[in-house]
């Protein structure tokens, strides 16, 4: 007879073998071992498939959310779920020169992974608009009486209060950063400022606000939060293992005798304001000067600092190049044309005995006006009429000595110091102006393509104004378009090209620049990169707290996928001890009866037979 041995690394007990004898005729030995077999088989592959195909099918979707999670956070214009108790909150006062603005942020608990950032979006209220506000006048205008500035905020706070729930208050981080306006008080005035801020806010509202949640923040700074927010709006923090996104080799500050690390390539931005221009980048790698003097400007531009939340971990350490212009704006630029082209004049009529420009029948000749453009300035009281002729080539010739570029190497307007831009592996945003010139008139947003731009600045310049007027009357330029932006657009046109290509040396060629007013249809303030630095210590102590909750609760940290791997494991540990214990019966069993059968085996052993009630 042929007899299936099984032994398992079990107890002794466990040890048994199965014999054919009684077993159905059609059961014979190989019948049961493939039935054996393919209870293995069946249990393995149910395990294969909880391990594969759940894990691809999981991870896939992973990563499409993690792929649309930039998306989602700028698009997603729901309200915001105030009875989640999951959902933190935090408060920025932008307080400008013109008026302060409050913006309410919110975020959901912190992922558990120390890599990531928190997932900061703006607050929306019960009608799906962002929760703003503003009020006028600034903050500086209250210099002289500083014990009116708490008043002066409070309607603003009172905002926040009513839209961030009761409960949250206490652990809702309140920043007020003030900026412009405030900059140029003497510091004694600031000071004054900030002290009746930090001693009546705490009285009237319970949001956590301490003696370095009010300050006043430097052009550095700001600029540093702006090129945050732009990058984190982007996507530009997270880690990527996708090959199609581009990635640049970045030596991490602090860590020179380290190997450099690859990383998401982030965006360049350039903000060309009324009154200043801006620009901020990355710097990747290692920077070298020109002179002592020149590394010591630097230290005044380059800003590094930590996004993650572990000041130990360096893969979201940053070098970044801020660098704001005063005088380079639009605006700023333009009278500063108009002081020179009323200097000029009057220097050529009182030695020519002329009197050009004094009379609108005699006007100045102006090339960074349209052509047959009329327009006026005053100086001292003194009136000076211009007409427009239109010729961009000659506007940019006369405006390129206010880049005040000079001979040394890496310098940039007025000759500040500007680190190399790897131009083949960057990319830029340009903002205002920069939109404005290329979209108002020329509507040519977006990609920036120099060639196709100074065509159309020449065309738009070389224009009649009355056929200027007739195409403003009929609505083909942008809505937001005036007779202002009509009459400026040659000059503006010709200020942002020399700026971009003389000023921050960027060649004709450069084809990564792109134009916008919004990121995703979204203004991204740089409040939200405030709050994103000011709280990024917050995803560590999350993390700490879950990993003191009890000695089990690590296992919370297991996604719903893996807890389908334990269990999986479990039923098929159970499957087996059932079928090793029904095949231990059946074995114990068939005993029972071929005792019964032959009372010989009991003489063998030198026993009398046993009678077993109901035996044939």
């Amino acid at each position: 007879n042929s007899r299936i041995n099984i032994s398992c690394l079990l107890p002794a007990s466990w040890h048994f073998s199965i014999s054919p004898v009684g077993c159905p005729r059609v059961l014979n030995t190989t019948l049961r071992q493939v039935l054996v077999i393919g209870v293995l088989a069946a249990a393995v592959s149910l395990l294969y498939y909880s391990v594969v195909v759940i894990r691809n099918k999981y991870g896939r979707a992973y990563r499409d959310r993690r792929f649309h999670r930039y998306l989602a956070r700028v698009t997603d214009t729901e309200a915001t779920d105030t009875n989640n108790p999951n959902l933190n909150y935090g408060i920025v006062v932008d307080c400008g020169s013109s008026g302060s603005r409050i913006f309410v942020y919110c975020w959901p608990r912190h992922n558990g992974n120390p890599h990531d950032l928190l997932d900061i979006k703006q607050m929306r209220d019960k009608d799906r608009k962002p929760v703003v506000m503003k009020i006028k006048p600034g903050i500086s205008e209250f210099a002289s009486s500083p014990e009116k500035v708490s008043d002066y905020i409070s309607p603003l706070l009172s905002f926040a209060a009513e839209h961030v729930p009761r409960a949250k208050h206490k652990e809702t981080p309140l920043y007020i950063l003030c900026t412009a306006g405030m900059r140029i008080l003497p510091e004694s005035q600031q000071k004054a400022i900030l002290e009746d801020l930090l001693t009546d806010i705490p009285v009237h509202f319970d949001f956590l606000f301490s003696d370095s949640h009010a300050e006043v923040i430097s052009g550095k700074q700001e600029g540093v939060y702006a090129w945050i927010g732009i990058n984190f709006v982007l996507g530009r923090f997270e880690h990527t293992d996708d090959e199609d996104e581009a990635v640049v080799e970045v030596h991490v500050p602090g860590s020179e005798n380290k190997e450099s690390i690859f990383r998401k390539r982030t965006v360049g931005i350039l903000d060309m304001g009324g009154v200043s221009t801006q620009i901020a980048y990355e710097v990747p790698k290692t920077v070298s000067f020109a002179s002592s003097q020149q590394e010591e400007v630097a230290k005044n531009l380059l800003a590094e600092f930590n996004l993650g939340c572990d000041a130990h971990q360096t893969e979201h350490v940053y070098r970044v190049y801020v660098a704001t212009f005063l005088g380079f704006g639009g605006n700023a630029a333009r009278q500063r044309y108009e002081e020179s082209l009323f200097a000029s004049a009057t220097f050529r009529n009182r030695l020519l005995g002329k009197q050009i420009g004094v009379t609108s029948d005699s006007p100045y000749l102006d090339p960074c006006l349209p052509l047959d453009a009329q327009d006026e300035i005053k100086q001292n009281g003194q009136k000076m009429y211009l007409r427009g002729t239109g010729d961009f080539n000659l506007c940019r010739e006369i405006i390129q000595p206010f880049m005040n570029k000079t001979n040394e190497t890496q310098t940039s307007l007025n000759g500040v110091y500007q680190p190399a831009v790897h131009f083949q592996n960057s990319e830029f945003y340009g903002f205002s102006e920069f939109y404005y010139c290329t979209e108002d008139v020329l509507r040519m947003g977006g990609d920036y393509d120099a060639a196709k731009f100074i065509k159309a600045a020449k065309d738009y310049c070389a224009t009649k104004w009355s056929i200027l007027r007739e195409r403003f009357d009929r609505g083909l330029y942008a809505s937001h378009a005036d007779l202002h932006r009509l009459k400026y657009q040659c000059f503006k046109s010709a200020w942002m090209y020399e700026v971009f290509h003389s000023g921050f040396s960027f060649p004709v060629s450069y084809s990564n620049l792109k134009t916008a007013l919004q990121v995703y249809d979204k203004e991204v303030q740089w409040t939200l990169g405030a709050i994103l630095y000011r709280t990024r210590f917050l995803p560590l102590r999350d993390i700490q707290q879950e990993n003191f909750r009890g000695s089990h609760s690590h296992w919370r940290s297991f996604s719903f996928v893996y807890n389908h791997y334990l269990f999986f494991v479990c039923f098929l540990i159970v499957l087996l001890s059932i079928l090793l214990y029904l095949l231990r019966l059946r074995r114990i069993h068939r005993r029972m009866l071929r005792s019964a059968s032959s009372p010989s085996l009991w003489m063998e052993e030198g026993l009398p037979p046993q009678k077993i009630p109901g035996a044939l």
